[in-house]
């Protein structure tokens, strides 16, 4: 990043299609949302599917995680593995 800041990140798909994307230009008034399974959300990377998203549609504030997985929830008999208990309820700063 231009700050000189870092992140790990967890690339489980090599060369993905979002993993290089070309530098965003969000308009005013809107405001560009990544999910946090980079290489596999839906979010403003995809312009014409989400997009930027204008103020105006802003209805609330995250307050906390309600639930988190590594994987689908469908296969509940994997839910001991795949479901972050330490991130569930956890209140967003």
């Amino acid at each position: 990043l231009a700050s000189g800041r870092s992140y790990n990140i967890l690339d489980k798909i090599t060369n993905g299609r979002v993993d290089n994307t070309a530098i965003y230009d969000v308009p005013a008034g809107h405001y560009f949302f990544m999910g946090d399974n980079r290489d596999n959300s839906q979010d403003s990377r995809f312009l014409t599917k989400v997009g930027f998203v204008a103020e105006k549609n802003l209805v609330g504030e995250a307050k906390f995680i309600f639930m988190s997985s590594r994987d689908k929830l469908l296969k509940f008999w994997l839910w001991h593995k795949n479901i972050r208990f330490n991130r569930i309820f956890k209140k967003i700063e």
